[in-house]
């Protein structure tokens, strides 16, 4: 490892870690500061929010992808509370003595909004309904095991956490190298791909981060005690000191990567999005999906063998079984009437299109009817309740194109059997069709 980087490993919610890195930088005094943060979290312990854009917000899975990234972040400040201390109180601390002493502060993680991207990206179907159900469990079954109790161990149980078996940690040795390893494996047999993104990916990016940053600094001119006093310009040089305050998961990367440097990929690659190759606007996306409705309309009709009649029949149960259960969705959520009705309209024709989905539509309409800002987005990062969210406006909006999209997937299933049903196809004769296909 370069002499000159000193790596903190902390838990983010313990008062030690806290501690740990108030003397290590009085220790150091170094001349940098690097903090496991990346622009957009730094703003966030600084209390700066920008204003939400709602067609991000609803583009692609991410109102899924939202509703995890809020769950995990209550999962900590629920631990934060149970423990009496705020999350990120130790990049706080960093921060605040890098202030103090005038330190450079340099923010070397990858950026949130890539990392919860690739971390989505990266998860199968399965694992993701597994985890946000998981989180949820940790959620209601989260307890503190007090100072003093049956066994005098300060612990801390998270339920199901992110395995069946749950997890209980023991908070004095939740730093150790041990516990860390075994909390890594518990992430990486739930999710090989999670792991990656959040763990390894970001390893990397915060490796490369500091051995650039050292590699930029000069050194630094200091004057030699051992020098005679008569000489009162005798100096000597020496690298400048680095002090990294980083989660205690991170550090065995890191220090791996500081050996193979040649290992860490380039930043472009690990902060690639795979990008669209069409315009995916609200209105080629309404024309696309039109067509694309229109066509297959079209050739069920002329090469089925069905009846004007027949159409209409099926037509009616596709309309009525996928509007009812997305606009299900909306009300479950809570949504607006005219979120409602935009959900119940629109579903049958966002079935028939995977380039559509209700959740868009209906979102948007909660969103013309709320009008979320900034502080709701603060407000949401922020809830100390699942009470308190139900007034918080971009949740709203999240959570009703979450459900729409939900409800029109159930009904895009339950509304293929029925249509099977009314045209008397057999589905076993289908199954056998496409097994002697494949």
């Amino acid at each position: 490892m370069h002499a000159n980087i000193i790596l903190v490993g902390t838990g983010h919610i313990l008062e030690k870690s806290v501690r740990e890195v108030e003397e290590v930088i009085d220790r150091e005094k170094p001349d940098v500061v690097a903090v496991e943060l990346c622009a957009a979290r730094y703003d966030a312990l600084q209390g700066k929010v920008e204003e939400v854009q709602v067609k991000e917000v609803l583009a692609g899975g991410k109102p899924f992808l939202m509703l995890t990234h809020w769950l995990l972040a209550y999962v900590q400040r629920k631990m934060g509370n149970e423990l009496g201390i705020e999350p990120g109180a130790d990049m706080m601390m960093a921060i605040k003595k890098a202030e103090e002493f005038g330190c450079q502060i340099a923010l070397v993680d990858r950026p949130i909004q890539i990392t919860m991207q690739r971390f989505w990206k990266k998860m199968k179907f399965l694992e993701k309904l597994k985890m946000v159900f998981s989180i949820l469990f940790a959620i209601f079954h989260m307890g503190r095991g007090a100072d003093g109790g049956d066994d005098g161990k300060n612990e801390l149980s998270l339920g199901g956490g992110f395995t069946s078996k749950g997890v209980v940690v023991d908070l004095d040795r939740i730093t150790d190298e041990d516990v860390v390893s075994q909390l890594v494996e518990e992430l990486r047999e739930f999710s090989p791909g999670a792991a990656t993104a959040l763990l390894d990916e970001r390893d990397a990016y915060i490796a490369g981060s500091l051995l650039e940053l050292s590699q930029q600094l000069p050194v630094k001119e200091v004057p030699d005690a051992s020098s005679d006093l008569l000489d009162q310009n005798a100096s000597h040089t020496r690298e400048r000191t680095i002090v990294a305050v980083v989660g205690a998961g991170h550090v065995a990367g890191i220090k791996k990567l500081f050996d193979h440097p040649e290992q860490i990929p380039s930043k472009e690659d690990l902060c690639s999005i795979p990008t669209k190759r069409f315009n995916l606007s609200l209105k080629n996306l309404l024309v696309a999906g039109l067509g694309t409705a229109l066509v297959v309309v079209l050739l069920a009709f002329f090469f089925s063998g069905m009846t004007f009649e027949d159409l209409l029949q099926v037509f009616f149960w596709w309309f009525i079984i996928n509007g009812t259960l997305s606009a299900a969705g909306v009300v479950l959520a809570r949504g607006h009437p005219l979120s409602v009705l935009t959900a119940f309209c629109v579903a049958w024709l966002t079935s028939l299109n995977p380039l559509l989905a209700a959740g868009w539509f209906a979102g948007l309409a909660e969103a013309y009817m709320r009008k979320p800002s900034a502080e709701d987005v603060k407000g949401m990062m922020n809830t100390e309740s699942l009470r308190e969210l139900r007034d918080n406006k971009l949740f709203k909006v999240i959570l009703v194109a979450a459900l729409a999209n939900i409800g029109s997937i159930i009904g895009t299933l339950v509304g293929a059997y029925v249509v099977l049903q009314v045209l008397d196809i057999n589905i076993d004769t289908i199954w056998e069709g496409l097994q002697s296909v494949f």
